[in-house]
């Protein structure tokens, strides 16, 4: 008489098979560790290292009658160096080197004799048809910064406080007087270095700014036909843009 044992059999792959499904449904399960990315936090930032600044310009402290007409405009532009002076970085100082372009439309007349010297004038309007003076320097900039930024916010609060450095290295005056156009470049009595202090204050993008000449235009020598000195000095008003 034979013994089937064929039911023992199946109930060995029976649970084989159980083993295998829960095997392979607990490998499915788990799923690898996800990376998380690590900030890092730049306690090392620098603010404010490019400018921009568009300006309004005027002469103070001229000749008797020295009026200005039109807009006199100038911009400069250039790059600083921020340089922190404590933990938070919101005191800094940043020196720079940048470029300077002045243009000014006033009655200060600028003509040439006969034996090539210069005169100079102070003239109505109705004197002559046009008269400008306009001027192109390298500068050499330093900020005295404060500021209540932050690594997290490009968005703060500024008061930065200057002074500038400034060689003339081209300068041109026009004047046509009805009759005779004068083009003088690079005149010999303009000061070639310049220096005056400036400040600039706001809040992100938006900035206005100021600055002073602390030495005049010309050199002290010059005087107009009627003996005055031309001493006069530059004010610049306007905006001034910062980008990282």
């Amino acid at each position: 008489m034979k013994t089937s044992l064929k039911p023992k059999y199946d109930m060995r792959f029976l649970f084989s098979c159980l083993f295998l499904v829960s095997f392979f449904n607990g490998f499915s399960q788990d799923e690898p560790p996800k990376i998380q990315p690590i900030v890092k936090i730049d306690s090392l930032y620098r603010e404010d290292q490019f400018y921009f600044s568009i300006t309004y310009n005027m002469l103070v402290q001229g000749p008797e009658g020295l009026k200005q007409d039109k807009f006199s405009a100038g911009f400069s532009t250039g790059f600083l160096r921020d340089i922190p002076l404590n933990k938070k970085r919101t005191f800094a100082i940043a020196p720079g080197l940048g470029f300077s372009y002045q243009n000014y439309y006033q009655n200060l007349t600028v003509s040439t004799t006969v034996d090539g010297s210069y005169l100079y004038g102070v003239n109505n309007y109705n004197e002559f048809v046009s008269n400008r003076f306009r001027q192109y320097s390298v500068d050499l900039p330093i900020e005295f910064r404060w500021r209540n930024s932050t690594f997290e916010s490009t968005k703060f609060w500024r008061i930065y406080a200057g002074f500038k450095f400034s060689y003339v290295f081209a300068a041109k005056s026009i004047l046509n007087d009805g009759e005779t156009t004068y083009k003088i470049k690079n005149n010999p009595d303009l000061n070639d270095f310049q220096y005056g202090a400036y400040i600039s204050a706001g809040y992100n993008t938006w900035n206005v700014y100021a600055y002073y000449g602390l030495n005049p235009l010309y050199k002290s020598y010059v005087k107009t036909l009627n003996g005055e000195s031309v001493n006069m000095r530059t004010l610049n008003l306007g905006l001034m843009f910062y980008i990282l």
